[in-house]
C-alpha cells in the first residue's frame, strides 16, 4: 500500500459539480450484452484492501456475471504499463484490460500508444482538470493531506497550518515520509507553502521550506517519519498524511488512542489516481463496462467506503447521494471544497526545490 501511495501524483484546480441527470446515467444494454459475451475482465494491481477494491470487484462480478481475472495485486504503476506493453499481441490471461495508475503514467502511456479512449456515461461530472480531453485516461479517486492527531497527547488538535507553529505543539509535528524522497512529504511541504499565501507555483516550494524551517527552529518539528505505530506511541502525535491513511489508522487503532483527522482550513492539497483501458485489451467491452461501474454512483461510493474520495465526490455530496453513516466517518464534505490539484508541471517545480534544498533550508534529517 505504501508503494502505491508514494507514486501518487497530482492535478490542477478544484472539483467540478455536475447535474443529477448526468450522474444517474447508465451503461447501454448493448455494452452490457457485449461485455457478458466476452465473459471476463482482467485487472492488475488492485489489492482488495486498497480503496475498497475487494468489495467493488465482488459487486461487479455479482451485478454482471462477469469473471474477474486479477493479476499481481501488489504491482506498481510502472509494472501495470509494462504489462500492457509486454502483451501487445497476447489475448491470453496475462494481458490486462484496465489499469489504475498514478497520474504521470496516464499521459506517458497515451503518448506511447498503449491506451484506448473511452468516455463513461458520467463523463461530464468528472472535472475537466482530472481527465484527458479525448478520454484516454481519467481521474478516479483522490486523497487530501490532513493532520492526523493522537488526542491522548494533543488535547487541542490543530485546525490549520499556522496553528502548528504555536508553542503548544512543541515536539509534536511530523511528516509521513522523508521530504527528500517521499511524494507524500513533498506535497505536505508544498501545501504549507500554499497555506502561507504563496500563489506563484514556481515559489510555493520555497515558501513551504521557509515554513518548515520556522517549524523546526521553534522546536515543533519531529524528524521521524510518522506512521500508525509512532502516532499511537506518541513519538509523532501529529502526522501530516493523506486523509485515507489517517482514517485507516484511526480505524485500526480503534480508540486506543483516540485519533482525530482534520483537513486544514487552507493549503488543502489533493492527489489523484487515474483509470485507463489498454489499447490492446482482450476484453474491451468488459473494460468499458468496468469503467461505467466504477464511475457510477455505486462505484464511486465503493471507493469512498475505502476512504478514498471518488473524483465525483462533490457531485455526490451536493445531490445527497452519500450515505450518512459514511459521511459521519469522514471529515466534513465542505473541507474538501477548497482542494487544490497541482499540475504535473507545478508538482515538478515544487519537488525540485523541496528535495534539493530541504537540507540547506530546514536542516532536519528525517528518518
Amino acid at each position: 500500500m505504501i508503494s502505491k501511495i508514494h507514486r501518487l501524483l497530482t492535478l490542477s484546480t478544484a472539483m467540478l459539480v455536475a447535474s443529477t441527470a448526468i450522474a444517474a446515467a447508465e451503461p447501454s444494454a448493448d455494452l452490457i450484452a457485449a461485455a457478458k459475451k466476452e465473459g471476463t475482465l482482467t485487472t492488475i494491481a488492485l489489492p482488495h484492501n486498497w480503496c475498497g477494491y475487494g468489495d467493488l470487484i465482488a459487486a461487479f462480478k455479482a451485478k454482471y456475471s462477469i469473471d474477474v481475472n486479477e493479476l499481481n495485486p501488489d504491482a506498481g504503476s510502472g509494472d501495470e504499463v509494462e504489462a500492457i506493453r509486454a502483451n501487445k499481441g497476447n489475448t491470453g490471461p496475462q494481458a490486462p484490460d484496465v489499469i489504475d495508475v498514478g497520474l504521470s503514467f496516464g499521459p506517458t502511456a497515451k503518448k506511447d500508444g498503449l491506451l484506448q479512449p473511452y468516455k463513461v456515461s458520467t463523463w461530464d461530472s468528472i472535472p475537466d482538470s482530472a481527465k484527458d480531453a479525448d478520454g484516454f485516461w481519467y481521474g478516479d479517486y483522490y486523497g487530501v493531506l490532513s493532520f492526523v492527531v493522537n488526542k491522548d497527547v494533543v488535547k487541542n488538535p490543530p485546525k490549520d497550518w499556522a496553528d502548528l507553529q504555536k508553542p503548544e505543539y512543541a515536539n509534536t509535528v511530523s511528516l509521513a515520509g522523508d521530504p527528500r524522497t517521499s511524494n507524500q512529504a513533498v506535497q505536505a511541504v508544498y501545501a504549507a507553502g500554499l497555506a502561507a499565501g504563496e500563489k506563484d507555483a514556481t515559489k510555493v516550494g520555497d515558501a513551504g521550506l521557509k515554513y518548515f524551517a520556522q517549524l523546526n527552529k521553534a522546536g515543533n518539528f519531529v524528524p521521524i517519519i510518522g506512521k500508525s505505530a509512532s502516532l499511537a506511541q506518541g513519538s509523532t502525535p501529529i502526522v501530516v498524511a493523506w486523509d485515507y491513511n489517517g482514517l485507516a489508522w484511526r480505524d485500526s487503532l480503534n480508540g486506543n488512542p483516540p485519533v482525530d483527522v482534520t483537513v486544514p482550513a487552507s493549503g488543502v492539497i489533493a492527489g489523484v489516481y487515474v483509470q485507463a483501458i489498454s489499447a490492446f485489451a482482450p476484453h474491451p467491452n468488459a473494460a468499458k463496462l468496468w469503467m461505467e461501474f466504477l464511475y457510477s454512483d455505486e462505484g464511486q461510493i465503493g471507493w469512498l467506503k475505502g476512504y478514498c474520495h471518488p473524483i465525483r465526490f462533490n457531485d455526490l455530496a451536493k445531490n445527497k447521494k452519500v450515505p450518512q453513516e459514511l459521511l459521519d466517518k469522514l471529515p466534513p464534505a465542505a473541507a474538501y471544497e477548497k482542494a487544490v490539484f497541482p499540475t504535473l508541471q507545478e508538482q515538478d517545480a515544487g519537488k525540485g526545490v523541496i528535495t534539493k534544498q530541504w537540507d540547506s533550508v530546514v536542516g532536519s534529517n528525517v528518518q
